[in-house]
């Protein structure tokens, strides 16, 4: 039985600084719940309302034992939810420690203030769609673990390698291994006649400041998307897709 302590506590993930000082954070939904638990992260609890366990009892048989499962109230529910109708299911994982890579691909993405959650967790659904495991995030980013990245991700965090609070001498590290910084920007050279070198970082900024002077002063290339209407922009997760295709259709 959960206590209403414990239902305070893991209510209390929603906010970073608590996050961040328990290392752990929230998810909710089926979908996102299940890429959880086959992913790296440690599951420490399941909540479940007790019409979502009558629902869908064969969810719960293929869980570890181990894991925790708790029965609640949809009333109680909702205090852990973060979207007003909620489906039901949350999890609650501990934070992967994420110091370097496993593994560095020829690409990775570096995310420079990229500050609206619904962006920021769309942008790791296209890397994940487009098979790029390594993503650098800088400190000013959303946090990948606040609930909005989290529902705009899809469950693809759990299947990427992303490192948060990325500064500027990770990226001179990368640089002195061979690595090229290719901004992506509204001025810069057409990406579709561009020659992609061997390794290089690929940086999506916020669209309304661009990219940090900081990262501009150690940046290789710029590169846009050529526009052919009359938009004055195009949103950072939408660009993202399109550069990210093209990336792969170069790579491959």
């Amino acid at each position: 039985m959960l206590s209403k302590n414990e239902l305070k506590y893991y209510s209390s993930l929603q906010r970073k600084k608590i996050r961040d000082k328990e290392n752990k954070f929230i998810v909710e939904g089926k979908k996102i719940v299940s890429e959880g638990l086959n992913g790296d992260c440690d599951c420490e609890i399941i909540i479940a309302t007790n019409e979502f366990y009558n629902s869908d009892e064969n969810f719960f048989k293929g869980i570890n034992t181990e894991i925790r499962i708790e029965l609640i109230k949809s009333k109680e529910l909702e205090k852990l939810s973060d979207t007003v109708t909620p489906q039901g299911i949350i999890a609650v994982f501990k934070i992967p420690a994420m110091n370097k890579f496993s593994s560095v691909d020829e690409v990775i993405v570096c995310l420079d203030n990229v500050s609206d959650p619904g962006n920021t967790g769309t942008i790791i659904r296209n890397c994940d769609w487009f098979g790029i495991q390594n993503i650098l995030m800088t400190r000013n980013c959303a946090d990948i673990y606040n609930p909005k990245v989290i529902r705009a991700s899809m469950g693809s965090l759990f299947h990427l390698e992303i490192q948060k609070n990325a500064d500027l001498g990770r990226l001179k590290k990368l640089k002195e291994k061979g690595y090229k910084i290719i901004l992506t920007d509204l001025k810069g050279n057409d990406i579709f006649s561009f020659n992609f070198p061997d390794k290089f970082i690929l940086v999506f900024s916020n669209e309304a400041t661009g990219p940090s002077q900081e990262i501009i002063n150690i940046s290789d290339e710029r590169l846009t998307i050529p526009k052919y209407g009359k938009a004055e922009s195009l949103n950072v997760a939408s660009a993202s897709a399109v550069v990210l295709s093209q990336v792969r259709k170069i790579i491959n």
